[in-house]
């Protein structure tokens, strides 16, 4: 990247966020944070709130490009994706295909351990008795998770066997779910720029895991920058994330999550094509690592949407 540019290059840009799903409250913190970006940068940039006729406003509204900061169903799971494609709109972002299954903890799994990708072992979680069933084929402990969820929503966190019943509870209260095996160990995160790897965070909370509360709101949350990891570990799990990322039909930027096993090896856990981008967010923490501001940082992902010539 080249700094911020000439921003007329970019048009009338519509910043969609809010929207329908569990996540909709840091949708609108991060719409909130990109849209300030945007404009501080001289960027011709409108704020949407998404609802069901967002597909109308978007189409009447003589827009050149979206930014999409729409998270959870609706906005990070290929719908709005497919409506742009039709509409002939660019934007920020992975294309429907993508979207969808990064959003789909279940259909990243099987396409990651397919593709020979290390990613911790799982099960379905149809019934209860599967749930059951799991501490004795997985072992504990384990996380039990809606496949169609982020920001760590309904997840549970299982040490012992009687707490598996209120984990599956929690997590088949948004559609199904999945239990995995817990590595235990650090956990990193990648964030990605069109193909560039930033610098991985290591996570660290007092909180049982990193869950909504240690995302979103907590102030005991420690991130490590740089992460502390060996230069050759760190390397490693960028190159894996960028190429997980792009298996999956991940484009234009996202974030992938590790763990880090007692030997030091690394494990694929999810994929986000739309990650937060509030004040307590990792992508624009590691840009800031790297030298890239908030404002610079916006401007690249929206970069993303031009043909290549343009944005060079």
């Amino acid at each position: 990247m080249s700094g911020i540019g000439d921003p007329t290059r970019f048009g009338r840009v519509a910043v969609v966020y809010g929207g329908w799903s569990a996540e909709r409250e840091v949708s609108l913190r991060s719409g909130g944070e990109v849209l300030a970006g945007l404009q501080r940068a001289g960027v011709d940039a409108v704020g949407i709130d998404a609802d069901r006729d967002i597909l109308r406003v978007l189409a009447d509204g003589g827009f050149d490009r979206v930014f999409l900061i729409l998270h959870g169903r609706g906005g990070e799971d290929g719908q709005i994706q497919g409506g742009l494609e039709i509409l002939g709109l660019p934007y920020t972002g992975s294309g429907v295909l993508g979207s969808a299954l990064a959003m789909d903890k279940l259909g990243t799994k099987r396409f990651w351990a397919g593709a020979g990708f290390p990613t911790p072992l799982w099960r379905t979680l149809d019934t209860l008795a599967d749930a059951e069933a799991c501490v004795d084929t997985i072992g504990l402990p384990l996380m039990v998770k809606p496949t169609l969820e982020g920001s760590s929503i309904g997840m549970t966190k299982v040490t012992a066997r009687d707490q598996i019943e209120g984990a599956w509870r929690a997590a088949t209260a948004f559609g199904p779910a999945i239990a995995e095996r817990f590595i235990d160990g650090p956990e990193v995160t990648v964030a990605l720029v069109g193909d560039r790897a930033l610098p991985a965070i290591r996570l660290e909370t007092p909180r049982t895991f990193y869950d909504y509360e240690a995302k979103y709101e907590a102030d005991s949350t420690r991130y490590h920058l740089p992460s502390g990891l060996s230069a050759t570990l760190e390397k490693r799990c960028q190159e894996l994330s960028l190429a997980a990322f792009r298996a999956l039909g991940g484009a234009g930027w996202g974030r992938v999550d590790l763990m880090i096993d007692a030997v030091g090896e690394p494990w694929l856990i999810e994929a986000n094509t739309a990650p937060g981008m509030t004040d307590h967010s990792l992508v624009p923490m590691a840009a800031a690592h790297a030298g890239i501001g908030f404002d610079e940082l916006v401007v690249w992902i929206l970069e993303q949407t031009l043909p290549r010539e343009a944005a060079e």
